[in-house]
């Protein structure tokens, strides 16, 4: 973005290199610390499974994951690592993109099955199957997007493509096909290709991963599995982001809101209560917090509290105290 889009605060603020580190610098053990490894499933095991495989390769205590899969179903799993986990709930809740194979009972015509596909975009009712753990009752969700693909087999087996919002059952969808067209419907395969601005094309499978532990562990070798662990800030994208002073990261790190005089840049434009990512000056995320007032009132303030921190990621420390709990 471009500084017009900001209040640049205070342009003259230095972050001290001998604290913290660019995302991109991070160690290996910094990174398994507080990071992400995108994985692309393979059918079969439960995302749970793999989860609970990584733990066990990496020795890490807390590995959880981003947006269930089914057992069957293939695609891009963001596994978070130690501190990382407290951001799930961002995952969870970034658009989706599914690769669908599905097939009718009876053959059906290519441009039938197109309209009926495009229709399903815009809000849709979308109740969970019985398959699903969830309590089954009634919503809604966004269909951005959905067209087919390709169809094959005289016209029985089609591939779709659907971009949703999360928590979008892509089974009810395929359901909901069979009810419209009057030719009963069902899923053969499902592929998650995209969460948010991340995509399969960079997920590695658990043969690459249990690969680079290897050499990791018996060669001393951390440079694949350094590349295969990504950082925190990686599915932080889309937050609007606050630059805040090296002073600001260690007493947010330690829960304290944060006050005018931390502040470097602003998004423009931010109403009270939105939600915000605090970042150190080197591109640190410090912390997830809400707005206690408008980002365009924040110029003219000369002191008080400007956000409240919410899910804080930074590890108490990483930045000396500079300020008093008085």
């Amino acid at each position: 973005m471009g500084n017009e889009e900001y209040w640049m605060v205070d342009p003259s603020a230095k972050t001290n290199h001998a604290f913290g580190s660019a995302p991109s610098k991070r160690s290996l053990e910094d990174l398994m610390e507080c990071g992400v490894i995108l994985v692309d499933k393979p059918p079969g095991p439960s995302s749970h499974q793999l989860a609970a495989w990584a733990r066990t390769m990496l020795g890490i205590k807390r590995i959880g994951h981003g947006g269930t899969l089914d057992p069957f179903a293939t695609g891009l799993l963001t596994l978070l690592c130690g501190r990382s986990t407290k951001i799930t709930g961002e995952l969870l809740k970034k658009p989706k993109r599914y690769v669908a194979v599905i097939r009718f009972k009876n053959p059906i015509g290519v441009e039938v099955v197109s309209d009926l596909v495009n229709l399903m975009q815009g809000d849709v009712y979308n109740v969970p199957p019985k398959e699903s753990a969830v309590k089954i009752q009634v919503r809604s969700r966004k269909i951005s997007r959905s067209e087919l693909m390709q169809s094959e087999e005289g016209d029985r087996v089609h591939l779709v493509s659907i971009n949703c919002e999360a928590g979008t059952y892509i089974r009810t969808l395929v359901r909901d096909l069979g009810l419209l067209s009057g030719n009963s419907c069902e899923l053969l395969e499902l592929h998650r290709s995209m969460t948010g601005s991340l995509d399969d094309q960079m997920a590695c499978t658990m043969q690459q991963l249990a690969d680079a532990v290897f050499l990791w562990r018996e060669h001393d070798d951390p440079r694949g599995l350094t590349r295969l662990l990504s950082p925190v800030e990686t599915v932080l994208d889309g937050i609007p982001n606050i630059t805040i002073k090296d002073g600001a990261v260690s007493a947010i790190s330690h829960g304290a809101p944060l006050a005018r005089p931390g502040i470097v840049s602003i998004p423009k434009g931010l109403s009270s209560g939105s939600r915000v990512l605090l970042s150190s000056l080197k591109g640190e995320a410090v912390a997830i917090a809400e707005l206690s007032v408008e980002s365009d009132s924040i110029p003219a303030m000369s002191s008080g509290q400007i956000a409240i921190p919410k899910t804080v990621i930074m590890q108490p420390g990483a930045y000396p105290q500079t300020w008093s709990k008085e």
